[in-house]
């Protein structure tokens, strides 16, 4: 007897996928808040309509029959196209909408620089929605490059500059954040000269640009960096540089976030300021994109 594929929900497929790869009835259960006799209930019901068992259960555990393992890329292929379809739905419900997601790697804090921004733009777009997004410091674009975002707020340098546009909204100085044990901490300032052998915590090399910014490659004269440990978020970094793995350059604006027990933040000479930007996609011409960089073009500060 034929079987239609409207007879096979997404729901059969996501816990035929669980169970497949936890290998075990209870633990897939768990993973999708389920009783584990409904997914069992399921399953079976499952492999009544396919006509075939999907997995050899015995006391040993629980196993992939050949059927099982013929359907397995093509349940992930099919659930990863309606995970697709789902993102695609939601971008166009959100345009029509009117909300514009911000991207952000660490919140710009600064003064309540979002909320002054945030009354411009709603001012001039009383319908709009505004919808932070946290992204992780593997994507220097704070998602604008895979469109998860907007509009973002990142650093300098971007890469792939062409492609964005942005209007600065920070222009800080950059210290360097250490540990407290360090011999360094005892003194006032730093000059960058003599930090060129210390071990230096480094960004994901997913950027490379924003990495060698951070570890102020144009200040180091061919001297090469020292790398203590990788960070990839304000905790880590913190641990890092509480635990001695190395030390770091921070934004004035970010130091707030590390300036915690067991932390040191010092002044240091010979590093260029850094910028804050509100960068957006060159080929986006969306109102609401345009009028929030407006808004956050109207606050920028005088030295920027």
């Amino acid at each position: 007897m034929g079987m239609t594929t409207s007879d096979v929900h997404g729901r059969d497929l996501r816990y035929f996928l669980a169970v497949a790869e936890e290998l075990h009835f209870t633990r897939a259960a768990e993973k999708l808040y389920v009783s584990q006799p409904a997914l069992s209930k399921q399953i079976r019901a499952l492999e009544r309509q396919l006509g075939a068992p999907l997995f050899d259960r015995d006391r040993r555990g629980v196993a992939l029959t050949p059927v099982g393992t013929a359907l397995l890329p093509h349940a992930r292929a099919a659930l990863a196209a309606w995970e697709e379809g789902r993102e695609a739905v939601r971008r166009a419900r959100e345009a029509a909408d009117g909300t514009l997601v911000v991207g952000m790697s660490t919140s710009p804090g600064r003064g309540g620089l979002l909320p002054a921004i945030r009354s411009r733009f709603t001012e001039a777009h009383p319908g709009a929605r505004l919808k932070l997004r946290q992204v992780a410091w593997d994507d220097p674009t704070a998602g604008l490059a895979e469109g998860g975002s907007d509009v973002a707020f990142v650093w300098l340098p971007l890469a792939g500059a062409d492609r964005f546009r942005w209007v600065v909204v920070a222009t800080e100085p950059r210290l360097v954040a250490l540990s407290e044990a360090h011999p360094l901490a005892a003194r006032e300032s730093l000059d960058f000269a003599d930090l060129l052998d210390e071990p230096f915590l480094a960004l994901p090399d997913t950027g490379p640009e924003l990495r060698d910014y951070w570890l102020a490659l144009d200040s180091r004269g061919g001297c090469p960096p020292v790398i203590g440990a990788e960070i990839g978020g304000v905790d880590e970094t913190y641990e890092a540089l509480a635990g001695g793995l190395g030390i770091c350059l921070v934004a004035a604006g970010n130091v707030p976030l590390l300036a915690r027990e067991g932390v040191a933040i010092r002044p240091v000479s010979g590093v260029a300021p850094s910028r804050l930007v509100l960068a957006w996609r060159a080929d986006d011409t969306r109102p609401l994109v345009r009028g929030y960089a407006r808004a956050a073009a109207e606050l920028r500060p005088q030295e920027a």
